[in-house]
């Protein structure tokens, strides 16, 4: 079992920047850490996603050059540094883990992101 627990969600204005945490506990040797998010009115997506080996990193398109993801050298806490953020990327921001990057086992219960115009 894994227990993943976000913070640093809240309310920003378009263009500002924001870090993102999550804390793992549990059995989280070799797996993958990463962040999907929910708009309202449209489907979870993916975000970004990192290795227990800080090797191996994806991102959806849109992030691109201005969201990264880091996981701390213990491996049981994953980042995700927003900037230059979008009124679109106002979502629930859920932070994730499993064997394969994309599809995660096990999902935390999610922090609010909100970005004003």
């Amino acid at each position: 079992q894994v227990q993943l627990v976000e913070s640093g969600g809240g309310t920003v204005q378009a263009g500002d920047s924001l870090r993102l945490s999550c804390a793992a506990s549990g059995r989280t040797f070799n797996y993958f850490l990463g962040w999907f998010r929910q708009a309202p009115g449209k489907v979870r997506e993916f975000v970004a996603g990192i290795s227990w080996t800080n090797i191996t990193t994806d991102s959806t398109d849109s992030v691109k050059g201005r969201f990264t993801i880091s996981r701390a050298y213990s491996g049981n806490t994953v980042y995700l540094q927003m900037n230059g953020l979008k009124p679109e990327a106002t979502a629930v921001y859920y932070c994730t883990a499993g064997l394969n990057i994309r599809t995660p086992e096990y999902w935390g219960q999610g922090t609010q992101v909100t970005v004003s115009f």
